[in-house]
């Protein structure tokens, strides 16, 4: 865990940095917001970032954004005072800690960031193989590529690898892969130097060089275009990078982890991702089965983001009734566990009863129940009857190829809370094509529904 502190606050926050360190996390303390942009550019990574109220939250954290820096930021001032503690929460604060710190607190706020990615949930038994698998590689040095569909937990695992890792101690970076333009995915690997191509007003470390003597996670790498996997390939090969802009080799001791939705075969055969690489990434391959393939994981997960939405809404806590419970393991879940996170935060909002009734858990407007798909497949492999489907198929008679895409895209997107990144990975396409879509439509005079959180 990599705590920034921005601010003096009469002495108060170096105290809190105190108590963090205490509960082991490393801490970097910079004078002001200015100097934070600079070390983070400079490859000063974290985690989780606590800023004085006195400071310019929102010009700190637009900054952030344009840099591409994604870190969650918390507020923290001298006292109880509510007109800065709303100030900073409007300005993008994710939460507001008063002054002087309380150790318990300071915990809590470490462990909640910690926490929301790292719960790795296996009693199902295809999951117990998985993790079995992923501990006996996590001590290795071994380049690991993780696939499965969309949702199934492809960077919990890493992180998971990580902290079994030999270089648990060094840092974790994350890179999408899918959600960088491809203009400035170079930059964002390999860092660039101030004046090497328009926009960049200074010398930037880019995440190989940020992830030294730990661990850079590649996420969704199918994603990446053919002629920066050739330069992808041959750091891999070489162990060391060269910034956009420079000719001087910079050596890095990196383990990768890459991830992929995709068929990786077929990807390969359309010529979309080079062989050479694939076989370079895919020293050990881990799959992870689709949630409806580990229906016993399905009841812990979603009592974890049942309570984990409560205390985030600050709704009381409910256990999940046996009803909902049996409806959710036959679920068809074809956004995986990020379609049952989303699921249950609308289930703990507005469920009335003392425990999670099954009408609160939404499930209609996803695929069908695995017992229903299975079903299906059953009549369709029998006497080749016409399968009856009132209401769907027929409904769509009429209507274009791309008024029904239209449909489906919105509709998804309005079922993920607007949520770009969760909408793509359930309709299995990239972000960079669920952005051109949206902006097609929008052209077109079609409401897009409005932006939760960044995707």
């Amino acid at each position: 865990m990599r705590l920034m502190i921005i601010g003096q606050l009469e002495g108060f926050i170096s105290q809190a940095g105190k108590i963090a360190l205490q509960k082991g996390a490393k801490v970097v303390h910079c004078e002001d917001a200015e100097q934070a942009i600079g070390a983070l550019l400079n490859g000063k990574g974290a985690d989780l970032v606590m800023i004085d109220v006195k400071q310019k939250i929102k010009a700190f954290i637009d900054r952030l954004n344009d840099e591409r820096i994604h870190i969650p930021v918390i507020a923290c001032g001298i006292g109880t005072d509510a007109r800065a503690a709303v100030k900073a929460i409007q300005e993008g604060a994710k939460e507001y800690v008063p002054l002087p710190p309380d150790a318990d607190l300071i915990a809590a706020v470490l462990a909640a960031v910690t926490e929301e990615n790292n719960t790795m949930i296996a009693e199902d038994p295809a999951m117990k193989e998985v993790v079995k698998l992923a501990d006996k590689i996590a001590p290795s040095e071994a380049t690991i590529f993780i696939t499965g569909e969309s949702g199934t937990g492809k960077e919990v695992m890493s992180q998971y690898i990580h902290r079994k890792s030999k270089r648990k101690d060094g840092p974790f970076i994350a890179l999408n892969c899918a959600a960088i333009p491809e203009n400035l995915l170079e930059s964002e690997l390999f860092g660039h130097e101030k004046g090497a191509f328009t926009g960049a007003t200074s010398r930037r470390i880019g995440k190989f060089e940020e992830a030294h003597a730990g661990t850079l996670l590649l996420d969704e790498v199918s994603e990446m275009d053919i002629g920066l996997q050739a330069k992808l390939l041959r750091v891999l090969q070489e162990r060391e990078i060269t910034r956009v802009g420079s000719n001087n080799a910079v050596k890095v001791d990196v383990r990768v982890i890459a991830t992929s939705n995709r068929n990786m075969e077929e990807s390969i055969q359309k010529g979309q991702f080079r062989e050479d690489l694939y076989f370079r990434l895919n020293v050990v391959n881990v799959g992870l089965p689709a949630l409806r393939e580990r229906p016993g994981d399905v009841p812990a997960l979603a009592q974890f983001f049942a309570d984990k939405y409560a205390e985030a809404n600050g709704v009381p806590k409910k256990k999940i009734s046996k009803e909902a419970q049996a409806a959710l393991k036959t679920y068809g879940w074809r956004g995986n566990i990020r379609e049952l996170e989303n699921a249950m935060h609308r289930a703990i909002l507005v469920s009335v009863e003392d425990e999670i009734e099954q009408s609160a858990v939404h499930l209609q407007d996803g695929p069908a129940p695995a017992a229903t798909q299975a079903a299906t497949a059953q009549n369709s492999a029998g006497s080749g009857a016409a399968l009856e489907n009132p209401g769907g198929v027929e409904s769509l008679i009429g209507q274009t190829v791309a008024h029904v895409e239209r449909d489906l895209i919105i509709n998804t997107l309005d079922h993920c809370l607007g949520n770009r990144t969760h909408a793509a990975n359930i309709l299995g396409i990239s972000i960079r094509t669920l952005r051109n879509k949206l902006n097609q439509y929008k052209d077109d005079g079609t409401e897009i529904p409005a932006t939760a959180s960044k995707g």
